[in-house]
């Protein structure tokens, strides 16, 4: 059980592209999220084709979405600058929806033979490059609303002697984010792969609507809301 549950954690070669003489290996972390990205493009030009004023079935579906992470967006940051960062925590938030909870798109879950589909999030680095791409968006934030000058004086406010504390905020911000991410949706993983091998198969199905499903959906949430709250500061 302990070798089964070491296999699934890791990430393994799918396949290796060969060029100019060099060897590069594609993990199935890379592969798994190359069928999200190209599921969240189909599904964006889907419902989104034929416009109306109007809407269809398909059009009132895209309107829900954007009309919620808009809402979202604008209650963390504020009514001037939300519309900025929108595309990017929606983008965010839909990835990491799928990606925390790709798991229930197996049609055989659980075993350790084959191409199988898992939280990418689930090996640290990816929660590692989330997380810096968030502290970017912060970073940029700050420098595009305040100037150059406004954002290097924001590290010693309220007073200069928060200056070491401010440059640290920088560093803890990412972390946090990289470690609660990763922290919970290994986590689950790792329960719902003990119940895999330990229950029938009926009784996983059950169990993995809330290991899979909701704390998959919770956890993008929160990374998506912290994205947004940190912007806010910034904006500060």
């Amino acid at each position: 059980m302990g070798e089964k549950l070491t296999h699934a954690m890791e990430s393994h070669t799918a396949f290796e592209i060969k060029l100019f003489g060099f060897t590069i290996p594609v993990s199935d972390l890379v592969v798994t999220m190359w069928i999200i990205m190209a599921v969240m493009i189909i599904l964006a030009i889907f419902l989104t084709r034929n416009l109306s004023l109007v809407p269809n079935k398909k059009q009132n579906i895209a309107e829900i979405i954007v009309e919620f992470i808009n809402n979202l967006v604008k209650d963390a940051i504020g009514p001037h600058h939300w519309k900025a960062f929108a595309p990017y925590i929606g983008t965010v938030l839909l990835f990491l929806v799928l990606a925390n909870t790709v798991s229930i798109f197996n049609i055989i879950p659980g075993g350790e033979e084959g191409f199988k589909l898992r939280p990418p999030a689930r090996n640290i680095n990816v929660a590692i490059c989330l997380a810096i791409m968030s502290i970017c968006v912060v970073i940029y934030a700050g420098i595009r609303y305040k100037g150059p000058g406004g954002w290097l004086k924001s590290f010693v406010k309220p007073t200069p002697v928060m200056l070491p504390f401010n440059i640290l905020d920088y560093v803890i911000k990412p972390t946090s984010l990289a470690l609660r991410l990763f922290g919970n949706i290994l986590g689950a993983f790792i329960v719902m792969e003990l119940i895999y091998m330990a229950l029938p198969i009926f009784a996983p199905a059950v169990i993995s609507l809330y290991f899979d499903l909701f704390d998959g959906i919770l956890q993008a949430y929160v990374f998506s809301f912290l994205t947004s709250i940190y912007i806010s500061e910034a904006l500060e």
